[in-house]
């Protein structure tokens, strides 16, 4: 008789084997292909697991039972059925050469839309601005694709990618959400504020990109698919919430002459800088059209498309300024002293770019921050010659014609005024000299433990621009740290002052003391001696003495600690105190190796 609680083998599982499932056994269970189960798992968030105990081996992989059931009951698996069995009867209309039957076939291929696993995905909008990074990343690592025909990438594609990135730049440039920039070998990175949310993304460089054959480019354009949806959806909300028109009517003489980022910039500067009124008279024409499109009259439809242009794009005239900054309804008030710093950085300054230089990124930066910008080449707002231009950025070693109004920088003076937030000295980025080094600002230094010194050039600027320290020209650097020179300079109280020189007075009297202990330890006098020579009622030096004896076994006592404290810990916790120790001893190696590079470029440039 079999015992009370006995289940014959196979009838039923338990543990991890009723709870996972190897990749295998899925795509057998939801009867698809591998690419299919693929494209399903990335377009509906579904990732491998890893149980407890691996059933089936170490070299499987294994997936939730609970994601699979989920899996399929999905509608968009039976539309991707049906886009394979088409692609079939494709495939044979072909084979038989029936020409006809292949193309009409291909005329009428099913198609799906994700706009539903967007909502499911993302049910708030915030959850989707926190999941925007890779987003981003790819959308334009995309957009710098060579848009060429027969290539294992649509051209459509690519075009959309490039719209969908100038669209996001758009908004970004207007709204003044830019916070952080850095250029580094993979390409230029970026760090923008929307709705609380910071969105970190990469764009590469503006190079020639070429296709290596190393890369699956069938899983990429898979997540590009859901990518292209979700920042499709993003832009839509963003462009209505500074009452802007989505999609945008771009002008098109600045499209034919490639400058989509500097027309979306003229129409989201004048769609955000609508009135009401404005606001109303345009809904008034959408319900016209609606009303139109219902009586079929093309003729009418045609109207109210040039109305609407006229309505919203700006005079084209050649001679124009760029309309990059028109005040908005919202008042400077209601924004944030973050947004209000990045807004007049560059304000009433005009830039120009030479040829040479990166043209998008700094058409993407500089007016973020406030500035006016203008290129070489047709479209551009504004030409080479005129007066008013403050900054030309150029990256050559020599400059022929030279206008004495302005100055001549190199690209990273933008990048590194971005993330001072100041106006940096231009003399060390002139053309035709080595810049200072650029500095992460997504590197926290004195975390790190190490502080370069053009970073703290930088904080000395920025302490002077906010005058927290102000230069006074009749002292010197000991008047400048004097409490009673400050105090007569009226830059703190009788209270601080008489802190700080209380403060002052006690390190003068520990500075003399190590003094005289360095002269006396050189005459050869013994601690001893002095010991004894010392006077009864010399209350400051027994305190002194008190401590130097107190502060030696420190040490030895905090590491017999340490060691006690490491025997109560289980070994897990004991592991991960360890990495920790690994990982601080690492920083502080990677520190001494920096401060010895220095000093050896120091003792270098000094011989």
């Amino acid at each position: 008789m079999p015992p009370k609680h006995y289940r014959p083998p196979g009838k039923k599982k338990e543990g991890n084997a009723a709870k996972y499932i190897t990749r295998t056994k899925a795509i057998k269970y939801l009867q698809v292909s591998l690419t299919t189960f693929r494209k399903l798992c990335i377009l509906k968030d579904v990732t491998p697991r890893l149980p407890k105990k691996k059933f089936e081996g170490n070299h499987k992989t294994y997936y939730r039972m609970k994601d699979i059931t989920f899996l399929a009951h999905e509608r968009l698996l039976e539309k991707l059925r049906q886009i394979r069995s088409h692609e079939k009867k494709v495939n044979k209309a072909k084979a038989r050469k029936n020409k006809e039957l292949a193309e009409r076939l291909l005329n009428r291929m099913p198609t799906y839309k994700l706009d539903r696993l967007i909502l499911e995905r993302y049910p708030t909008f915030v959850d989707a601005l926190r999941d925007l990074d890779d987003c981003l990343t790819m959308v334009h690592l995309f957009a710098a694709l060579p848009a060429v025909e027969g290539e294992r990438i649509q051209v459509k594609r690519i075009h959309n990618c490039r719209r969908l990135s100038h669209e996001w730049q758009a908004y970004i440039s207007r709204t003044h959400s830019l916070r952080k920039t850095f250029i580094s070998v993979k390409g230029i990175y970026y760090q923008a504020e929307v709705q609380g949310q910071k969105i970190t993304w990469l764009t590469p460089h503006a190079l020639q990109q070429v296709l290596t054959d190393d890369v699956d480019f069938n899983i990429m354009l898979t997540f590009l698919e859901f990518y292209e949806t979700l920042l499709q959806f993003v832009n839509f909300k963003l462009y209505h919430s500074i009452n802007v028109k989505y999609p945008p009517i771009l002008d098109p003489r600045l499209e034919a002459l490639a400058a989509e980022l500097y027309a979306l910039f003229r129409y989201v500067a004048t769609g955000s800088a609508r009135k009401p009124a404005e606001s109303q008279f345009i809904a008034s024409i959408e319900e016209k059209k609606d009303l139109n499109e219902k009586m079929d009259t093309a003729e009418s439809q045609s109207d109210l498309r040039l109305a609407q242009l006229q309505h919203q794009l700006p005079s084209n005239e050649p001679g124009a300024l760029m309309q990059l900054l028109e005040d908005s309804n919202n008042d400077d008030d209601e924004l944030d002293q973050d947004t209000m710093e990045c807004k007049t950085l560059f304000k009433n300054l005009k830039f120009f770019l030479s040829r040479e230089v990166p043209r998008e990124a700094l058409l993407f930066i500089i007016p973020a921050f406030g500035g006016v910008v203008s290129w070489e080449g047709e479209g551009a707002p504004f030409e080479e010659t005129d007066e008013d231009i403050a900054y030309q950025i150029v990256d050559r070693p020599t400059q022929g014609h030279k206008f004495l109004s302005r100055h001549y920088v190199q690209p990273q003076w933008v990048f590194d005024c971005v993330n001072a937030r100041i106006i940096l000295p231009a003399d060390a980025y002139m053309f035709g000299m080595v810049p200072p080094p650029h500095l992460s600002p997504f590197v926290d230094d004195e975390a790190e433990g190490y502080v370069p010194e053009y970073a703290e050039t930088i904080k000395q600027l920025q302490a002077a621009a906010k005058k927290n320290v102000m230069p006074l020209p009749e002292l010197d650097d000991q008047g400048l740290t004097d409490p009673q020179n400050l105090l007569a300079e009226g830059l703190m109280d009788r209270t601080q002052a008489n802190e700080a020189a209380e403060e002052r007075r006690k390190l003068q009297l520990l500075e003399k003391q190590y003094h005289d202990e360095l002269k006396m330890e050189m005459s050869g006098i013994t601690y001893s001696a002095t010991l004894s020579n010392k006077k009864p009622d010399n209350t400051g030096s027994d305190e002194m003495q008190h401590k130097d004896e107190v502060m030696v076994p420190v040490s030895t006592e905090k590491d017999d600690e340490d060691d006690r404290a490491k025997l109560y810990m289980s070994r897990k916790k004991r592991g991960l105190y360890e990495a920790i120790e690994i990982s601080n001893q690492r920083k502080k190696d990677k520190v001494a190796l920096l401060k010895e590079r220095k000093r050896k470029a120091a003792a270098s440039k000094s011989g």
